[in-house]
């Protein structure tokens, strides 16, 4: 069925930019979003759910990124495999006693 019909939101300009932002983030506009609660809502015969980004701890944000700058690092030596790395540590660890 096409949609026809219109649903206008007054809200100030700064949320309506955050949300888009927001809905931007799952790939969706503020227009999908609406469809979608609305159908989760007639589903759920009320409030249907929750959805928000995950809000990391400032310890964590910067544990991904070091991660991720790790990763990115073309010098750092590479494992095969976990027991690889392992071995290696052990090695050192009898050279330092």
């Amino acid at each position: 069925m096409p949609k026809t019909s219109v649903v206008n939101i007054r809200t100030e300009p700064e949320i309506k930019q955050a949300i888009e932002e927001l809905y931007s983030a799952f790939g969706i506009t503020v227009s999908d979003a609406v469809n979608i609660f609305f159908k989760k809502s007639l589903m759920q015969n009320g409030l249907p759910f929750d959805m928000q980004l995950p809000q990391y701890n400032a310890e964590t944000v910067a544990a991904l990124k070091e991660a991720e700058l790790i990763g990115k690092d073309t010098n750092r030596k590479r494992y095969s495999s976990f027991s690889e790395l392992l071995s290696e540590v052990n090695e050192e660890m009898k050279q330092d006693v």
